[in-house]
């Protein structure tokens, strides 16, 4: 069959690319856009190779084989397949575990069926040697791409190389056609600083009953000797006794724990319209929800709120996993955002952000639980061992939050106009 197919080593692509433009081969480093990496596959395929393109095999690893936003953007492009092999983590690094013997299998099964006549390696694995003779044993010619080493030499199987019908090396010309460094000098950028909106979260102030039902707290615990919410905190900071003595007088900040609101808005703690002691606070957690008798539950307008699924059609949902397949990248403050944005605007009750800003930093448990279910489509959960990553939480919460600030004050300035 007078066809061409490609099949590529995401790994080695990715990695040797990474190597020449970043200096060291982490993908984290670069940025792809892989529509325009698989058109200029495509486009160099079939002038290398005089063929029209069958297809491109797009070979990569997975935490437990689970498609990362790339994968899942690539396997709806035309005339692109994507298979997953494990990617394991041993010695504090990554491995992939399967893909080469997947491509083995695909080469071997290609030929033996004669499905193309010309095949296009872009891999520099040896393992692949016996797959690539087996081929030429088939009538196929192979075509072996390198990506253009960094230090200049080989950065392939040399017995894969000698094996070879005909061989190019992709230089950083073509490369830098879809991948670049993430920093614009070209070296390896240092590691990012925590986002202002997730250091914000962290040191939010309780709402202001909270804060006042607190300082009436600390009042009344400073003249019997302190207070458990303020020794917690001298617990983890230590201090002078001086630092100490000024810690009673200050009200409790950051974002509390279900214990901590619960101590502060229990009865007696100075809040206007005291909890029955029966109400319960349901937290949400990756172990699923925790109820905690005796403390206090989610005003009843708040808990009320519809969830995203409530207020989405079968027609929104089809568009929300195109847009999910084909343009969220999947950084978990951006998910937190478009969780937001949909969510906002199918709310039918306006009125239903204002209820839900009051709880700040709190998200509604059901709303919560929602989103975090949203985010481990994206493989942001899957691959840590069920136990969900604390600063992934405080970034998917921080993009929900920001977009609701941006939201909110959008429609505020209207109003006000």
């Amino acid at each position: 069959m007078d066809r061409c197919v490609v099949l590529v080593d995401a790994g080695y692509l990715l990695g040797a690319a990474a190597s020449l433009l970043a200096g060291e081969p982490s993908r984290s480093r670069i940025t792809v856009d892989h529509a325009a990496l698989i058109q200029a596959l495509r486009e160099r395929a079939e002038s290398d190779t005089q063929q029209p393109l069958l297809r491109i095999y797009w070979f990569d690893g997975a935490p437990d084989r689970v498609p990362q936003p790339e994968h899942r953007r690539l396997r709806v492009m035309s005339r692109v397949t994507v298979r997953l092999g494990a990617l394991t983590r041993s010695d504090g690094r990554w491995a992939q575990k399967g893909v080469d013997a997947a491509m083995h299998a695909e080469l071997t099964e290609l030929a033996r069926n004669r499905a193309c006549s010309d095949v296009v390696l872009v891999t520099g694995d040896g393992d692949l040697l016996p797959g690539l003779m087996s081929a030429k044993e088939h009538g196929v010619a192979v075509h072996l791409w390198a990506v253009q080493a960094a230090d200049g030499d080989y950065n392939q199987s040399e017995d894969l190389v000698a094996e070879a019908d005909e061989r190019r090396v992709l230089d950083r010309a073509w490369i830098t056609q879809a991948v670049r460094a993430k920093d614009l000098g070209g070296v390896c950028a240092p590691p990012p600083v925590p986002r202002p909106e997730i250091a914000a979260i962290l040191s939010a102030p309780l709402p202001d009953s909270a804060l006042a039902a607190a300082a009436e707290r600390s009042a009344e615990a400073a003249a019997q000797g302190g207070h458990p919410l303020l020794e917690r905190s001298r617990e983890l900071g230590g201090g002078s006794a001086e630092h100490q003595s000024a810690e009673r007088h200050t009200p409790a900040k950051g974002v509390p724990t279900p214990k901590d609101l619960a101590a502060l808005r229990a009865p007696g703690a100075g809040s206007a319209a005291p909890h029955p002691p029966n109400a319960t606070l349901r937290w949400s957690s990756d172990k699923g929800w925790v109820d905690r008798p005796g403390t206090p539950s989610e005003p009843a307008e708040v808990a009320s709120l519809p969830t995203l699924a409530q207020v989405t059609t079968a027609e929104q949902r089809w568009a929300d996993r195109e847009e999910d397949i084909t343009t969220v990248g999947g950084d978990p403050y951006e998910v937190g955002q478009v969780f937001a944005r949909r969510w906002l605007a199918r709310l039918p009750d306006p009125a239903g952000r204002q209820k839900l800003s009051v709880l700040y930093p709190r998200i509604p448990h059901r709303i919560d639980g929602e989103l975090l279910r949203y985010a481990a489509r994206f493989g942001l959960l899957a691959h840590k061992d069920d136990q969900i990553d604390e600063h992934d939480r405080y970034a998917i919460r921080a993009g929900f939050w920001r977009e609701i600030d941006v939201r909110t004050g959008a429609e505020a300035g209207a109003s006000a106009e």
